[in-house]
């Protein structure tokens, strides 16, 4: 794999401060002050050039390559954890976004990516163009490469990830079973895929185990980002009953904005959307997954591996935002506290919420927008 030679223990120290600071972590403000004046003007000017290049040196090269718009909450969260890193000095990062699903595009893009821009690590999306990403890493063995990917890691170095946020789905689903007044919540995902149905199957369980009388109306997309669509089928259900919607799409918030009922956000928080109507949002980090990339590729040990454990509740990479109780009408003290006592059990592992992948009985697949 590829080794960044210059400023290495630099940028290892930096991947330890993204690293708490994904975990919750705070490092304190560090201030330097020079022990002696420079000999002269020309002599302080050369010294800064040379850090200045140091700097530079010890910076690792990634380039982001997204099938979607970064629009789209899922590459948002990618790109975010990104911008961090670079804004903490860590690395110097390009995107190209929007590269969309044409015979061809995205592996066009990607070996140009690669050729013309010599990064230590390439991550993005690969839902859609699979085969492309994983043509392209066996062709250039030497680089990093990491992607969203429903399949397996193939070696030399090609690894994959995921946003693994069904727990945080089930606790935001305990939460809608229990602000129902209807007993009708409604979901807007995607594309019926194991990634998205298992988020939409754990909210329903989430759900039901405090209200049996829960009834899911779930309508897929087609689309991983269509907000004109996904806010039509909300507004469908909300015509249907439902009071209640899981955002799995953008779009639905506006919907349930406009309708006065609850919804709950994904990816990141949505509260800040519409205060009065998001509960909570099921979130997801690529800080632990970024820093520990960065780690391996900075110290040369990169390897192809499943790369899950870093989206998952206990390594800081799936949680759920903080409960909302300024949304109309409050959140219930003793609703908060179920949540709580399940987040508990999650934590401690006395609750096990099962991973169930199927598509939901019933759910409607629109047609995709063309």
């Amino acid at each position: 794999m590829k080794l960044k030679s210059a400023s290495l223990t630099t940028t290892l120290v930096g991947i330890t401060m993204l690293a708490l600071a994904a975990c919750g972590g705070t490092t304190a403000e560090q201030t330097s002050s020079s022990a002696e004046p420079a000999a002269s003007e020309a002599a302080q000017a050369q010294s800064e050039s040379s850090a200045d290049e140091s700097a530079t040196a010890g910076k690792l090269k990634v380039a982001a390559v997204y099938s979607g718009k970064i629009e789209e909450p899922w590459d948002g969260v990618i790109q975010s954890a990104l911008d961090n890193a670079a804004a903490a000095g860590l690395i110097d990062v390009t995107k190209i976004d929007d590269v969309g699903y044409a015979s061809g595009a995205f592996e066009r893009t990607l070996r140009q990516v690669i050729e013309e821009q010599q990064p230590d690590l390439v991550v993005g999306d690969s839902f859609g163009n699979e085969e492309a990403a994983r043509a392209v890493a066996a062709d250039y063995p030497d680089v990093a490469i990491a992607f969203g990917s429903g399949g397996g890691p193939a070696e030399p170095n090609f690894s994959v990830f995921d946003n693994w946020i069904y727990q945080p789905a089930y606790l935001s689903g305990i939460l809608a079973g229990g602000m129902t007044k209807s007993n009708i919540i409604g979901i807007v995902g995607g594309i019926p895929v194991p990634e998205v149905n298992r988020l939409i199957n754990a909210f329903i369980l989430g759900a039901q185990s405090v209200n049996p009388k829960v009834e899911a109306k779930v309508t897929y997309i087609n689309s991983w980002f269509d907000p004109a669509a996904a806010k039509e089928s909300a507004l469908a259900q909300i015509a249907a009953g439902a009071d209640v919607l899981y955002a799995e799409r953008a779009g639905v918030i506006e919907a349930a904005a406009e309708k006065g009922v609850y919804a709950v956000g994904n990816m990141f928080d949505q509260q800040a959307d519409a205060p009065d109507n998001v509960l909570t949002s099921v979130m997801w980090s690529m800080e632990p997954t970024l820093a520990y990339l960065l780690d391996q590729v900075s110290k040369g040990s990169y390897a192809a591996q499943d790369l899950k454990d870093f989206s998952m509740m206990p390594k800081g990479g799936a949680m759920l935002a903080p409960l909302n109780t300024g949304v109309n009408g409050g959140i219930p003290a003793e609703l908060s506290a179920k949540v709580d006592e399940a987040l508990a059990g999650i934590t401690s592992g006395v609750l096990r919420v099962d991973i169930d992948e199927a598509t939901p009985a019933g759910s409607v697949v629109t047609e995709a927008a063309q």
